[in-house]
């Protein structure tokens, strides 16, 4: 076996090893979907976005309660003729909606609603956000396999080009062998560093999404124990799990309960107030004290009285708003069809391509294998003169093309059956058994749905 030849199946070797070996100290799939859960800041935003949400539903509750407040005035006028009125009120009010068309009940059953939809809609992102960083670990493991490929590619190359030179300095071979080689060595340096480009993209899109910089990352495996049996079984999964179809099903709730809400704004009100007061008076004219009937002096008050307010016309805007909520529940029913149907197809996609993958890979395992032995005949054929150095570069380069073929159909299986379980709804932290504490947003929401008051919130902000 010639020198070219064994270095050729060392660097086969050494690539079907090289990044993706495991180490103990090398980083696990299952570990960056552990840190992507805690660190990815945008999944963090939207746990964020659900607690404020969750603070809805007190405030619609708000509605069922008394307004109590403490008011005061005072008044200070003096006239021409020296005569001088100081007048003061401090006293507390209370005001009470007895009935206000069920809009508070309605608002509060529709806030309550909105919260089981955003509690959804996080169980839907933390799903993207692990679903993203498995995508982005295996994108790393690609692209620095495919940067070392290219290396390899381009070590063979000058090897190549070298030789051609030597061949044509003692007269074996052309000037358009070297020709030939040095351009082909020229096209691997610009490949090398638009591979190398790449996978510092891909490397800064995990930091993205993990949360850290990527460091030695052992191979991933398909979720394989995960997947259901046929495609039809993922789909009727994903019809009753997936978040974003029980999502649109709670805004549809939420809508119907805000039409109610809106309709109550034309029904007749009543409200009640109570208040004491303490009220105090002082008359001077000229410097004296008044005198005769005047009134000066301190005395209290109380008042209690009912309201009742009954819409009659509203110039047209109550009528509008009611006809618009009617729209947005027709709008939000149609969502829960789009949902379902984007589910559905993102199943589909997710299945067959992991079907493809798995069928490239073993096809790609033999064609590397097929055009390795090629390249290893045509070196040989060349150094008896029955090929040509052109022969050489292009029996190399199918074999480049080959094995990046494989890496990249390797990255597509994994990637595949990640994207599958996702689609149906069951890529969570729980199921994938992370060593991670789960969030648990309904604790926020129990919290606070009945606080009375207080401005912390429960983490004592």
């Amino acid at each position: 076996m010639s020198l070219v030849a064994r270095k050729l199946i060392a660097a086969a070797l050494l690539t079907a090893t090289a990044l993706s070996s495991t180490t103990a100290s090398a980083e696990t799939l299952f570990g960056a979907l552990t840190k992507a859960y805690q660190l990815n800041s945008t999944l963090n935003y939207n746990r964020a976005g659900v607690r404020v949400t969750d603070e809805n539903v007190p405030i619609a509750k708000s509605g069922y309660r008394p307004n109590v407040g403490a008011v005061g005035s005072i008044d200070y006028s003096s006239t021409h003729n020296a005569s001088r009125l100081t007048t003061g009120s401090f006293g507390v009010q209370i005001d009470q909606m007895l009935f206000d068309g069920f809009q508070t009940r309605n608002n509060v059953r529709a806030a309550e609603a909105q919260v089981r939809a955003s509690q959804e809609s996080l169980r839907n992102e933390e799903q993207n956000t692990l679903f993203d960083a498995a995508s982005a670990y295996m994108d790393v493991i690609r692209d620095r396999q495919i940067a070392v490929l290219t290396e390899q590619n381009l070590q063979f190359l000058t090897e190549q080009a070298r030789a051609a030179r030597s061949r044509f300095e003692v007269g074996e071979g052309t000037r358009t062998d070297v020709a030939q080689a040095d351009a082909s060595r020229s096209a691997a340096i610009a490949q090398l560093a638009a591979a190398r480009a790449q996978a510092d993209v891909s490397e800064a899109t995990y930091r993205q999404v993990v949360g850290e910089a990527p460091g030695k990352l052992q191979a991933g495996q398909p979720l394989a124990k995960m997947l259901p049996k046929t495609m039809d079984a993922a789909i009727a999964v994903a019809a009753v799990d997936h978040p974003a179809i029980i999502a649109t099903s709670h805004l549809v709730d939420a809508a119907a309960f805000t039409v109610k809400s809106t309709e109550g704004r034309l029904l007749p009100q009543v409200s009640a107030s109570a208040g004491v007061a303490s009220n105090y008076r002082n008359t001077e004219i000229n410097g004296l004290p008044g005198v005769g009937g005047s009134t000066d002096g301190t005395f209290n008050s109380a008042s209690i009285g009912a309201t009742l307010t009954i819409p009659i016309y509203t110039g047209g805007r109550t009528s509008a708003q009611v006809r618009q909520s009617k729209e947005s529940l027709g709008q939000a029913r149609i969502q829960v069809d789009v949902s379902r149907d984007q589910v559905r197809q993102a199943v589909v996609s997710a299945w067959t391509q992991y079907l493809a993958a798995q069928q490239s890979v073993a096809a790609n395992r033999e064609q590397v294998a097929a055009q390795q032995l090629a390249l290893n005949g045509v070196i040989e054929e060349r150094n008896v003169g029955q090929r040509t150095t052109l022969d050489v570069l292009d029996s190399q380069a199918d074999v480049i093309t080959a094995q990046i073929s494989l890496v990249s159909a390797q990255r597509d299986v994994v990637v595949a059956s990640y994207a599958i379980v996702s689609a149906m709804g069951a890529l969570t932290a729980e199921r994938l058994g992370l060593q991670v504490a789960i969030h648990r947003p309904q604790e926020h929401y129990d919290a606070v749905k009945n606080k009375l008051g207080g401005t912390k919130t429960p983490d004592g902000r």
